[in-house]
């Protein structure tokens, strides 16, 4: 029996295409098996230009409608959401250390995916060098985001208290701390997960508690609007972390989850990667130790 996410007449017409070359056609299979079930965490990736695009837009397709069945947003993402979420995250980390592989694979997706792909992929390699790499063995502190429901109503409380849009409080929590799966301070010092430095939390928290997600919320829209949002956001983001490269990607994120509201519950579904001297290192979700 076929899985709800089974092969679609587009994958079907892309399959029948793909008799013309042997590498095509292992594409092909590819395709055909993201469309019966969701991969499994170690779900092998494909490495060819043809087999990255094809599978990277089933992928997507089959999350999309993995986040359409799942009714409650209010409770876990589903299994199958985890999954799809998982792969496809992998699937952007292959593309955004290989600039040859992406540029190629970028050229064979249609234009609405490799928009969004354009921008995923230029803040992850943002955010990538600006991020300094652990010791190997280093500690970390994960654990469960709130629920997807739960977060867009602090945003939206948020927004309606200080005019910071719910798009970019969601794009800083993303990228402070995976919406709160991420519980250690950084380096310098920064708490919470919206990642304030604690003379910054004194004056704009709000008599809150930093490591909140409610409060850290309204305290990071508050340190925004003192800080000039919405009015000139690339300042605001600026004061909250003074890297140029910071506030693109921030940027980048808050864009396409304005344009798109599902992109907000694949990212929400993503997991913590670190970046370790000796390599990058999953630490959440589904398959680990």
């Amino acid at each position: 029996m076929l899985h709800r996410g089974m092969v679609t007449a587009n994958r079907i017409r892309l399959t029948g295409l793909l008799r013309r070359s042997p590498r095509l056609a292992r594409a092909s299979l590819l395709v055909a098996a993201v469309g019966l079930t969701a991969p499994p965490s170690n779900a092998p990736l494909p490495r060819t230009p043809a087999a990255v695009a094809q599978v990277l837009t089933a992928t997507s397709s089959d999350l999309r409608g993995a986040i359409g069945r799942w009714e409650l947003k209010s409770a876990s993402p589903t299994n199958d959401v985890v999954l799809y979420a998982l792969f496809q995250q992998r699937l952007y980390r292959l593309l955004a250390r290989d600039s040859k592989l992406s540029s190629s694979v970028l050229a064979l997706l249609q234009p609405a995916l490799r928009a969004k792909s354009l921008d995923l992929l230029a803040a992850q390699r943002e955010l990538y060098r600006l991020t300094p790499p652990l010791p190997s063995q280093a500690r970390i502190k994960v654990g469960p985001s709130p629920p997807a429901a739960t977060l867009l109503s602090y945003y939206r409380e948020a927004q309606r208290r200080f005019g910071v849009q719910w798009n970019v409080l969601a794009a800083v929590n993303f990228v402070e701390s995976k919406f709160g799966k991420l519980r250690n301070a950084s380096a310098a010092g920064a708490q919470g997960p919206m990642q304030f430095m604690p003379a910054t939390w004194k004056r704009y928290g709000l008599g809150g508690n930093v490591h909140d997600p409610h409060d850290a919320v309204l305290g990071a829209a508050n340190y925004l609007h003192a800080s000039g949002a919405p009015r000139n956001l690339r300042r605001a983001l600026h004061a909250y972390n003074p890297s140029p490269v910071y506030v693109d990607a921030v940027l980048r994120y808050a864009r396409r989850l304005q344009a798109d509201r599902t992109l907000f519950y694949e990212l929400y579904s993503w997991q913590v990667f670190l970046k370790t001297r000796n390599g990058d290192r999953r630490v959440t979700g589904p398959g680990l130790p």
